[in-house]
């Protein structure tokens, strides 16, 4: 009855709200508390709860409360409550939706809708899943991008496809476009320097009747190039705007072209980037000095610097495209690879098809690259890729494992710890046409050294990334259950509505090398690591791949046992 939405509604919905930053303001008394039944309308969908991810997203809305930037109301006296790794059942359909849906059916969610423009998060501005049960109103059925629930098979588990969510954060990270030249119909703002007089700029493509931005800013620009810009605009139709201060352009540029800079040129002009904008350096000498680059807008802003020698400006965007997918049969490697998703980072470049040939996972915990290695060392084996773990902290043996790699330098390097020296460490490691993807979610503002020449001089690339589309996760539900990729073998420990607090408080410490689930309708059960099933479920272990890996079957037997 449970698996197909027909069993008797509880009498009432437990749930945990959070009214301020801090744990303590987490529920009541460190409790869930209890609340009527939610009552729905006639286009809207009662969904029932299964399983519910713990995220360190929600560990930055529990730190900054009502100050988080999806929080848009007073949180003290209308309480947030956080889950959007969610996998949901409809157990009640309001009459006007009754030939659409039906009791059973079952979703996942895409946690980021918009209705009319406005952000209504599933677990910060909408209520979560941590809760026993859920409306889903029009916001949801009919926002901005359509339908954010995405039909599961029957056959899927609870766990598996609430996990799909941060999976797609991962796959998304490979599936990233970048533009190969100057934004059609967009802004772009060239910038000369004196050591750039003399030489003869030109823009092959992107500057033609073909294509062509709306708006162009000169500012400094050699007496030769700015004449024949000029020219070309006059023709082209595009806006010319003067601008003499480097340091306060009128509006951002999707497109900043730098001729012959310094390290502090770069420093004053980036701030003015627009949302995926990119940063052209045109230049054939080193930097005198390392730039102080805010890693948190490429993270977040999808900012990226691109560069060439020159003359040609198009060439700077075209001769290296920015590559997010991981090189074939070349060097990886994840910086920070010991988390939950670090994890998932790995066993996808494991089995992706044409993945690397090498993989260096570095982290800190021993204990969490043990378990890395135990997990994935043996798969990676069998599909012939070199599988390396190293902790830095372990200085004489991390020394030693990477001192090979520092002439060749990684192909591809994911960094999943938020520590800007780190990050600037991480770039000095990157090989010729190398990529570095900032996956880490550091905020906006933080400054990391890194040496911008590379850009320009051997085509090394920074990304980043944060979160995914509705596609995206449409895209990596496909792959669970295709069985290509699989969610379940993220979980790490498993525990009733009320062991939410410990989970989170697990989340924060990293108590767990992968993810906590929380099952909101089994009858009560403190957080459990997988390994523990062994002494206090020892059927449901029996049915983990490994003695260490959640399945499907294992689900089954859980919740027919933990079900009231």
């Amino acid at each position: 009855m449970y698996r197909q939405g027909t069993e008797p509604l509880a009498g009432s919905n437990r749930l945990w709200p959070l009214y301020g930053a801090g744990l303590e303001n987490f529920g009541q008394d460190g409790k869930p508390i209890e609340t009527p039944m939610p009552q729905y309308g006639p286009d809207q969908l009662l969904v029932r709860h299964d399983a519910c991810g713990l995220c360190f997203s929600d560990i930055k809305v529990i730190k900054q409360g009502q100050g988080h930037p999806r929080i848009f109301r007073d949180i003290s006296k209308d309480p947030v409550v956080l889950g959007h790794e969610v996998s949901m059942t409809v157990v009640g359909v309001g009459e006007g939706l009754r030939d659409q849906y039906h009791v059973g059916d079952r979703f996942i969610i895409q946690a980021d809708i918009y209705k009319d423009g406005v952000n209504y998060a599933y677990g910060y501005m909408i209520q979560g899943g941590l809760s026993s049960y859920g409306v889903i109103d029009q916001r949801i059925l009919n926002g901005d991008d359509g339908n954010y629930l995405i039909p599961v098979q029957p056959a899927t588990g609870y766990a598996e496809s609430a996990l799909t969510e941060p999976w797609a954060c991962v796959t998304a990270a490979y599936e990233l476009k970048y533009r190969a030249g100057l934004l059609d119909g967009g802004t772009t703002w060239i910038v000369g320097t004196p050591a750039a007089v003399g030489r003869e700029y030109t823009i092959a493509a992107g500057f033609d009747a073909t294509s062509h931005p709306a708006r162009l800013m000169l500012t400094r620009v050699p007496p030769a190039f700015e004449a024949w810009l000029r020219e070309r605009a006059a023709a082209l139709g595009i806006a010319l705007i003067a601008v003499d201060d480097p340091g306060g352009p009128p509006t951002a540029a999707d497109d900043i072209v730098l001729l012959a800079p310094d390290a502090a040129l770069i420093e004053t002009v980036s701030p003015h980037l627009a949302d995926h904008g990119v940063c052209a350096l045109i230049a054939d000498t080193p930097l005198a000095r390392k730039v102080n680059v805010d890693v948190g807008r490429v993270h977040y802003n999808r900012w990226v610097y691109v560069g060439g020698a020159g003359p040609d400006v198009a060439r700077a965007y075209s001769d290296v495209p920015v590559r997010s997918t991981l090189k074939p049969g070349g060097a990886t490697w994840f910086v920070g690879a010991g988390g939950p998703m670090g994890r998932m980072h790995v066993q996808r470049a494991i089995q992706v098809t044409e993945g690397p040939a090498t993989i260096v996972c570095t982290d800190v915990s021993d204990l969490r690259l043990d378990d890395l290695n135990a997990s994935f060392a043996a798969e990676a084996a069998a599909r012939g890729i070199e599988f390396i773990c190293l902790n830095p902290m372990n200085r004489d043996a991390y020394g030693a494992g990477m001192a090979r790699f520092r002439e060749k330098g990684f192909d591809d390097i994911i960094v999943l710890a938020p520590i800007a020296p780190v990050i600037a460490d991480a770039a000095t490691w990157l090989a010729p046409c190398g990529v570095m993807n900032v996956f880490a979610g550091v905020a906006r503002g933080t400054l990391a050294q890194i040496d911008l020449s590379d850009a320009y001089l051997k085509g090394a690339r920074c990304i980043g990334h944060s979160a995914s589309s509705i596609d995206d996760l449409r895209f990596m539900l496909t792959q669970a259950e295709s069985g290509t990729l699989s969610p379940n073998r993220s979980v790490a420990a498993i525990g009733s509505l009320s062991a939410a607090h410990d989970g989170l408080q697990a989340v924060l410490d990293t108590s767990f090398p992968g993810k906590v689930v929380i099952f909101p309708h089994i009858v009560e059960m403190p957080l459990t690591a997988l390994t523990e099933l062994r002494e206090k479920l020892p059927t449901v272990y029996a049915k983990l791949k490994d003695g260490r890996e959640w399945t499907v079957e294992a689900e089954a037997e859980f919740l027919r046992l933990m079900l009231p």
